[in-house]
């Protein structure tokens, strides 16, 4: 499979759409899985993906490691979760700073600002994941979804390899004691 995979990504940087859209389809449960727990939305988890793939889609002539196609998908689709995530924050301050323009909001009304989405069919580590920081989330699920080492997810997120050792360690242990109670 994985010289089947490569011989896609070739194709798909000389400009096989299908051969893209099988690559795609080879990892795409996984990029929404990690969008999902680290945006809370399943809306903007779908929207993150699929601005994560046009620009991959876009961007694919430029790859020059077959090899790194995933953590490429990884590092794309990660930027747009940040970006999102910065937005949900832009927000949350906005509203903070004109309170009184929704004083007489009816419960329900701002519902633009993604709150946390527990109906994941019953998925109880997604609900656990949640109360994570937003740094443990990213570094936590790069590594428990696609077994990314410390020092690769700290190239992926730009964030210090032993801070990312650290967020890590944290994530785990929360889980740890949220799914022994």
């Amino acid at each position: 499979m994985k010289s089947d995979f490569k011989e896609l990504v070739t194709r798909a940087r000389r400009g096989d759409a299908s051969a893209f859209g099988e690559l795609y389809s080879a990892i795409y449960k996984d990029l929404y899985y990690y969008a999902l727990c680290n945006l809370n939305n399943a809306d903007d988890a779908a929207d993150a993906v699929s601005d994560a793939v046009l620009d991959a889609f876009q961007g694919i002539k430029n790859l020059r490691n077959e090899d790194a196609f995933q953590g490429w998908m990884v590092r794309i689709l990660t930027a747009k979760i940040k970006r999102k995530q910065a937005e949900y924050i832009s927000q949350r301050e906005y509203i903070t700073s004109t309170t009184s323009e929704y004083d007489d909001a009816e419960e329900g009304e701002m519902h633009d600002i993604p709150v946390n989405e527990a109906k994941y069919e019953g998925i109880e580590l997604l609900e656990h994941i949640e109360g994570l920081s937003h740094n443990e989330k990213l570094c936590f699920t790069l590594n428990a979804i696609y077994g990314y080492t410390s020092d690769e997810v700290s190239k992926i997120t730009e964030i210090n390899g032993a801070t990312v050792r650290t967020y890590i360690a944290r994530a785990k242990q929360k889980l740890r004691k949220a799914l022994s109670d």
